[in-house]
């Protein structure tokens, strides 16, 4: 279970690099969508030929099948990586990336409250609702 826990640990690492990375795109670039869209386009690439490695590349043919509400991922991760590119020059990598988190939380909590997206169901705790609230103060405080 830890190893779960630090494969996720560093993909939240790579976000914090990524938000400045793409950043420096978008500058180079004299654009914000256009490096957002870049930024997806590298990898759409990279993912594409992992599944071809991986065998998984015959998955891509069942596109067709699935119900449109599961493309909707695509569009919030477009939201984020703009939102990503558009406010880190402003905010700072720390800021954007505690509202960032104080954003998934949230609706993490609506989410394993009500069970949304086929999720199972997980009380939303006084704990949890103070987790929450540690990092809307560091939100605060990352200002300060």
């Amino acid at each position: 279970m830890w190893w779960v826990i630090m494969v996720v640990v560093l993909a939240g690492a790579a976000i914090s690099v990524q938000a400045p990375i793409n950043a420096a795109l978008s500058r180079e670039l004299g654009a914000t969508v256009p490096a957002a869209a870049v930024s997806f386009g590298v990898g759409f690439l990279v993912l594409v030929a992992v599944a071809a490695v991986q065998g998984q590349g015959a998955a891509f043919l069942r596109l067709s099948q699935v119900p449109a509400w599961t493309l909707v991922g695509g569009v919030l991760g477009a939201w984020y990586v703009f939102a990503s590119v558009w406010s880190v020059a402003s905010l700072g990598v720390v800021t954007l990336v505690a509202a960032l988190i104080l954003g998934q939380m949230a609706a993490a909590m609506i989410i394993d409250a009500t069970g949304a997206l086929g999720v199972a169901v997980h009380q939303v705790t006084p704990t949890r609702l103070a987790a929450a609230g540690l990092v809307a103060a560091g939100l605060l405080l990352s200002r300060f």
